[in-house]
């Protein structure tokens, strides 16, 4: 019942070359920087990651983006991170974008033993009739006139069937070898409590890895939460890594842009 494992380190291990990877967090927040560097640190390469966006530039997924380590993006957002768009135009890495609350759905599904369910979410469109680039043939950042470079790996048709006279399209459920996430508080048998937007995507990530590493904030007795307060129950968890203080302070949590504008003539010169 003894989950705690002493560091990043020991608890990834065992992680190798093309393992797949749902990785916690939205944004900048709850995401679960000490596991990522660990598996940065580990040397493990063309990995296949699941997560609803791959980090910022030099920061979460995006130490491993930059480095090269990640040849599959499975996610519903790209975000401000150049790289990422980079190699994914460029034809160095492979993406396939889904709804993001499919893609919730289908990380929840892998964790519930659901194999398949059908959604309205897609139906219409490319996510439904396939077509979608998943991979541009290398050296792909020259322009069609459709705006794309050669289109390498295309995504499939669904099936589509009527369910009450509505289309609804069916989605597979995800499952990965590894889940990394980030909670705020969790005790040695791996129940987990997130905070705030942290709560997001990182249990559904947690069900949906066959091993699941947590990386906590404040590190508890058993017993010494609520079983009302428990987001995510141990039964996901197979290891729990306990941050140190430095490691608790270095999160990037503030991702608020602030942006004045230049005051008008009238501003400059009131008193």
């Amino acid at each position: 019942m003894d989950k705690q494992v002493t560091t990043a380190a020991e608890a990834l291990a065992d992680v190798t070359d093309g393992q797949s990877f749902a990785v916690g967090g939205f944004g900048l927040s709850g995401v679960p920087e000490t596991l990522i560097n660990a598996v940065h640190a580990a040397g493990a390469a063309n990995l296949h990651v699941v997560s609803n966006n791959c980090g910022a530039d030099g920061r979460g997924l995006g130490v491993l983006l930059e480095a090269g380590r990640i040849a599959r993006v499975t996610g519903s957002y790209v975000g401000a991170n150049k790289e990422f768009a980079r190699q994914y135009l460029s034809g160095e890495l492979e993406v396939e974008l889904i709804p993001q609350g499919t893609l919730a759905e289908r990380l929840r599904a892998g964790g519930s033993g659901i194999p398949a369910f059908f959604t309205p979410a897609g139906v219409g469109t490319q996510v439904a009739e396939g077509g979608i680039p998943w991979r541009y043939a290398a050296g792909g950042t020259s322009r069609t006139e459709s705006g794309g470079g050669t289109v390498a790996v295309a995504s499939p048709p669904k099936e589509v069937r009527v369910f009450d006279n509505r289309e609804y399209v069916l989605e597979r459920a995800i499952t990965t070898d590894w889940a990394l996430v980030r909670a705020a508080r969790g005790d040695r048998h791996g129940n987990l409590v997130f905070h705030s937007a942290a709560r997001n995507f990182n249990p559904l990530a947690a069900m949906a890895g066959r091993i699941t590493v947590a990386e906590v904030e404040q590190l508890v007795e058993p017993g010494d939460i609520d079983p009302d307060e428990v987001h995510l129950p141990g039964v996901f968890v197979q290891r729990v890594v306990a941050l140190t203080p430095e490691q608790v302070a270095a999160k990037h949590d503030n991702i608020e842009r602030r942006s004045v504008s230049a005051p008008t003539t009238r501003e400059a010169v009131r008193p």
